[in-house]
């Protein structure tokens, strides 16, 4: 994910050695990438987390970092 600063995201973590370095959902080898790509397909949260069992506040911690790390700078 471009443009996303995810070490500041609790919800997830990076280990070079677990899933060739990817942002995963702590605890998980579950990439971060995959709900983003699952959402694009039309799949839900609900949907997302019964299928890959990740916890929904994991996913919705995550959908709400991107948001606010995607947001346009304010000016004053």
């Amino acid at each position: 994910m471009i443009g996303i600063d995810w070490s500041q995201c609790r919800a997830v973590e990076r280990d070079p050695g677990r899933m060739s370095g990817a942002w995963v959902f702590r605890g998980t080898r579950m990439p971060v990438a995959t709900v983003f790509e699952n959402l694009e397909d039309g799949m839900t949260i609900d949907e997302i987390v019964d299928q890959f069992g990740v916890a929904p506040e994991h996913v919705k911690a995550v959908l709400d970092f991107a948001a606010r790390s995607l947001e346009a700078p304010t000016r004053h």
